[in-house]
C-alpha cells in the first residue's frame, strides 16, 4: 500500500459498482479501503472515514480520467 494514493471517497459500496468494472477493464491497480468494514457496519461509514479508492501512483492519471468520465455520465450511475 506504500505506492497507493487516495483519489476518491465514497459512503456506500453501491455508489461505485460500475466504477469498479471500468477500472478492472483498464487493468488499473486499485483497492477500496474500508469496504469490508462498511459492509458490516453501513451506518458507521462517515465515522470510519468512508470507503477510500486507492490507486497505484503509476495508474492515477488513467484512473482520474475514468473517474471524471464516470461522474459526468448519468447513464453509468447507479445511485
Amino acid at each position: 500500500m506504500e505506492h497507493f494514493k487516495t483519489i476518491a471517497i465514497f459512503t456506500y459500496p453501491a455508489e461505485y459498482a460500475v466504477l469498479r468494472l471500468l477500472l478492472e477493464q483498464e487493468e488499473i491497480r486499485y483497492v477500496f479501503q474500508n469496504e469490508t468494514m462498511i459492509w458490516v457496519l453501513p451506518f458507521h461509514s462517515n465515522a470510519i472515514g468512508g470507503i477510500r479508492l486507492k490507486v497505484h501512483e503509476e495508474d492515477i492519471p488513467s484512473a482520474e480520467f475514468i473517474l471524471d468520465k464516470w461522474k459526468n455520465n448519468p447513464d453509468l450511475r447507479i445511485v
